[in-house]
């Protein structure tokens, strides 16, 4: 290949800014573990894991509708392919430089390894552009001709990568028909790279004495999301030499349409907990985790916080599919669960965070999957539940609408409280009523029919289980819980746009006569309708609490002696479990206003875990790159943990804002910008000291009433607010 010279300013050092230490995730040495090491980057579509070696650099990466499967069988998601550049020469036994670093940078999403070797310094930056839909790897030295090296690009499903113009590209086909393919360009600074074959029946490029080089990276199939399209869209060449020709158009501003992207949103939200030592925030990630069970580190909380914001955009972003049981992040042909979209928590897991911490963006895939499968559900549901309208779920789930497993008849309506949380935190009443509206509307009317009457007139649900253990039943507490959920949605969307009164009345009707959860003979909230719940039982599924999070049925000053017996049934169940369960507990307590009982959850959470094997008891935490360990990686309980903290500080459930609910002792100081309240309000700004607000600043994104409750006050703050308004209440 002739040496070529395009893109080469792509990142001056003048662009680059430097991130606060306490929002950065850092080693002192490469990666070796792809679940437990290595750093995630990505953009929603296509996603890595980067290693960070020295003779050897490995990045992982996926393409997020890369699924095998169909509308009835489920099959998996699916790893793509690996990048590997080679460094001949290198000792690959040879110690670690001393000043070796490998850090993500949640600031502005982006990657970066430094280190000096033979008195040259070398530096790597990795960012993956939503604008721009490319992966962009950048490789600079000190030293003039230091790059000599391979750069191999390999299929996961084994066709041969071949070399078409400027592009090393592989294509292939799943056996569902999907196209897909992956396409690299490489661009040098001095020297020259050109092709030759590595002896496998594959291209690989070979760099010689360049001064640096840049690798550009995309990734597509020809997934759509409309049914009416046979799920079939762009074919993944095209889209991917368009997408080349866009980053070409844009190679003087790519790093800073990223970075302004990426910070438009990451940015709204800022989080301190109280002051941690430089001493302890300049250690590796992995050390302060070690060190976390041994002395305080709130600002490692902090970052753990901000890395599932990171996540959710990097892994959800609009116009792909939404984040599944690993976000976006798979190295195998055959995760785990299929590395699935699970109805019956981990879905919904995924976007708790979405609303309250100021990514209502991020949602949109999710609401748009929701839309994208209902015709298909609604076939699979008539075959099972015949004459009934609307749809439900079962508990496996694929990208095409396809699923496996157990019917969980309450998924359906569990997913249509991201609707209803997509309104309240937004005041769209446009997107409400031409989007949301009838998609709640057809899964209440799955329910009307669905629904058993009995003589008395109280309605139960059919046959259901409480995920994942327990008899199948009529009168589940899960099922129902989730159905007076739904019923409530539907009944504010209606009311909001003022449409659909006579059934709307109906469905209020239909409310009242639902079985209401039980206290049991040991004053516990009941699982079942028949009072057998074990004192001893640990299960991780605490499903029949969700009337007290994330539904809103449960509260302490409402319905006080259900929160009380929901408190002794959590009691009961412990706090030791897997990482997604731990984290959803967070929330139940926080819920409970009980801020020492929820930190001490996010205590056991913030648990260094080693073992990446399957435990579905006791081996939650986090690993050393603080994926959550199910074990093994479930993002879900990063996205939990997220939104627990929200939770402890911000709560809106209620008909009024309540600010510090959950407030441990130890965050007895702190200071937080941009988490989001129900209303389309913000937190623009709370500052507390000894767990008293000292300053207070709303900002009302859609005017109307506002109650905001503050600890040490009596009587709550009443606002008559405007559109764009901004209330400082406490100086």
């Amino acid at each position: 290949m002739k040496k070529r010279s395009i893109l080469i300013w792509l990142l001056m050092p003048c662009m680059l800014r430097l991130s606060a230490q306490n929002l950065i995730l850092w080693d002192n040495k490469p990666a070796t573990s792809w679940m437990t090491e290595a750093y995630p980057i990505g953009n929603g579509r296509i996603g890595g894991m980067v290693f960070g070696g020295l003779a050897h650099e490995h990045i992982q990466f996926n393409e997020i509708s890369l699924w095998t499967g169909d509308e009835v069988n489920t099959g998996a998601y699916q790893a793509l392919g690996d990048l590997f550049i080679d460094f001949p020469g290198k000792d690959t036994a040879a110690p670690i430089p001393s000043d070796y670093r490998r850090e993500l940078d949640l600031s502005h999403a982006i990657q970066r390894i430094t280190y000096t070797d033979k008195g040259v310094t070398y530096k790597r930056e990795y960012y993956c552009s939503y604008p721009d839909q490319v992966m962009v790897l950048r490789f600079t030295a000190d030293k003039k001709g230091a790059y000599s090296n391979i750069i191999s690009l390999i299929d996961a499903h084994g066709t041969k990568t071949i070399q078409n113009d400027v592009l090393t590209s592989f294509t292939g086909t799943l056996e569902n028909g999907m196209k897909y393919q992956a396409s690299i360009m490489i661009v040098v600074d001095g020297g020259y790279a050109r092709p030759e074959p590595d002896g496998n029946g594959n291209i690989r490029m070979n760099i010689k004495k360049a001064d640096g080089f840049t690798i550009y990276l995309s990734a597509a199939t020809d997934f759509s999301n409309k049914r009416a399209q046979h799920w079939k869209g762009e074919d993944p060449d095209q889209k991917n030499k368009r997408i080349f020709f866009a980053a070409i158009s844009h190679h003087a501003d790519l790093l800073t349409r990223h970075e302004e992207d990426y910070e438009h949103l990451f940015g709204r939200v800022t989080l301190e907990l109280g002051h941690t030592p430089t001493v302890t925030t300049s250690l590796p990630t992995v050390q302060r985790l070690m060190n976390y069970n041994k002395e305080a580190d709130h600002d490692l909380e902090a970052l753990i916080f901000q890395y599932g914001r990171y996540l959710l955009i990097s892994s959800s972003r609009e116009g792909s599919l939404p984040a599944n049981l690993q976000g976006l992040w798979n190295d195998s042909n055959n995760p785990p669960w299929r590395s699935d979209y699970h109805s019956n928590i981990n879905i919904e897991m995924n976007y708790w965070p979405a609303e309250c911490t100021n990514l209502s963006e991020c949602a949109i895939p999710y609401l748009d999957y929701i839309n994208s499968i209902r015709e298909v559900k609604k076939e699979s549901t008539q075959k099972e539940y015949p004459g009934v309208r609307g749809w439900t779920v079962r508990t496996e789930n694929n990208s095409f609408g396809g699923s496996s497993y157990k019917w969980n008849t309450a998924g359906s309506a569990w997913y249509m409280q991201a609707i209803r949380e997509h309104y309240a935190f937004t005041r769209d009443k446009t997107w409400l009523g031409s989007f949301g509206y009838p998609i709640l509307k057809e899964v209440t009317e799955f329910w009307d029919d669905h629904l058993k009457r009995r003589p008395d007139g109280t309605l139960v649900s059919p046959m259901g289980w409480s995920p994942e253990h327990g008899p199948t039943e009529d009168g589940v507490t899960y099922d129902q819980e989730i159905i007076e959920d739904l019923f409530a949605n539907y009944i504010e969307a209606a009311d909001s746009l003022g449409i659909d009164k006579p059934y709307r009345d109906h469905v209020a009707d239909m409310r009242e006569h639902l079985l209401k959860p039980k206290i049991g003979k040991w004053g516990q909230l009941q699982e079942w309708e028949t009072d057998r719940d074990d004192p001893d039982d640990h299960h991780r599924h605490v499903s029949h609490l969700f009337a007290l999070y994330p539904g809103r049925q449960i509260s302490i000053t409402k319905t006080p002696e259900l929160a009380a017996a929901a408190k002794v049934s959590l009691l009961a169940r412990g706090d030791i479990s897997t990482g997604w369960s731990m984290a959803w507990k967070m929330n139940y307590w926080a819920r409970l206003q009980d801020g020492n009982h929820a930190y001490s959850l996010l205590e056991h959470f913030v648990h260094l875990v080693i073992a990446t094997g399957v435990n579905m008891d006791n081996g939650g935490g986090i690993y050393s790159n603080l994926f959550c360990a199910h074990p093994p990686f479930q993002i879900d309980g990063n996205f939990g943990y997220t939104a627990g903290v929200t939770e402890m500080l911000v709560q809106s459930q209620t008909n009024e804002i309540q600010l510090l609910p959950a407030l441990p002792d130890t965050w007895k100081d702190g200071h937080v910008k941009g988490l989001k309240a129900r209303g389309n309000f913000e937190i623009a700004d709370m500052q507390w000291k000894e767990g008293k607000i000292t300053r207070l600043t709303i900002r009302s994104l859609s005017g109307g009433d506002c109650q905001i409750r503050v600890p040490h006050r009596d009587q709550p703050y009443n606002l008559q607010t405007r559109p764009g308004g901004v209330y400082t209440l406490i100086h």
